[in-house]
């Protein structure tokens, strides 16, 4: 593999650069935006390399520190979720981070060791990268379908409240949103996996070939992560639509306004 310096990383800095004077020329405002984005990538993606050495290293393999960095990731993709979908709602951190937790733990366990076996269950150069596709999406689609869905509550009370007036339970009045919200959150999922391969080379398939790895194995292995994005959103999605119904009724199925 071709390694990449510092001198290099200036040089790749000039494309932001080039989208910055472009911002300029249309008068598009995002000047200042996309440079703090630029510092931003740049700055977290150092921290996470060194970071990510001190996890790596062969010598000092430790399953609390590989536990550690996962529970930051998933609290941050959590929190961040939780921003996207609403911050009226009570409880909805611990639910969306239950819910995230739940999908990432039953497939990073199906392919840990149903797959992959590593030799330690805690091997970080399998679990912490795949780890974070999973979380990745998984925040994603938790966020997309609980914004769909709160969205869509909010504004057919009335139609809510009639099946509700009409003998209708909290789960019958809503279930079509419900479905809906659900499968707004897999759409994303569901076009990759259509077009991949044939418009799309995904980072995993492109990261790997650029690293060396035989383009059959690696096909293979973007196989298994597209695989795995779709249970862990699916899985996702269906927690955290059950879990915000639930937060709109009360214990008298009267539906709460937010």
């Amino acid at each position: 593999m071709i390694s990449l310096d510092f001198t290099d990383l200036g040089l790749a800095l000039g494309m932001v650069a080039i989208a910055i004077a472009l911002s300029a020329w249309q008068s598009l405002g995002l000047e200042w935006q996309l440079a703090i984005a630029a510092a931003r990538t740049t700055i977290q993606l150092i921290l996470v390399g060194y970071v990510l050495a001190i996890v790596f290293d062969p010598n000092a393999k430790n399953p609390w520190l590989v536990l550690a960095v996962l529970t930051l990731m998933l609290t941050i993709a959590s929190i961040v979720a939780r921003n996207r979908i609403s911050k009226k709602i009570p409880r909805l951190l611990p639910l969306v981070w239950g819910s995230i937790f739940l999908s990432a733990a039953l497939t990073l366990s199906y392919t840990n060791f149903l797959i992959i076996q590593p030799q330690t269950w805690y091997e970080p150069q399998y679990l912490i990268p795949l780890a974070g596709i999973v979380l990745g999406n998984a925040m994603n689609g938790a966020a997309i379908a609980g914004e769909r869905l709160v969205n869509t509550i909010n504004t057919n009370q009335l139609e809510i409240e009639t099946h509700l007036s009409l003998g209708a339970t909290p789960q019958q009045a809503v279930a079509q949103y419900r479905k809906d919200a659900v499968k707004t959150g897999l759409i994303p999922t569901l076009n990759t996996m259509m077009v991949i391969g044939v418009v799309t080379l995904p980072g995993t398939i492109t990261g790997q070939l650029l690293s060396g790895v035989q383009p059959l194995e690696a096909a293979a292995y973007q196989i298994l992560i597209m695989f795995m994005v779709a249970l862990a959103n699916i899985t996702t999605t269906i927690l955290v639509t059950h879990g915000l119904c639930r937060q709109f009724f009360n214990i008298e199925a009267q539906l709460k306004r937010y």
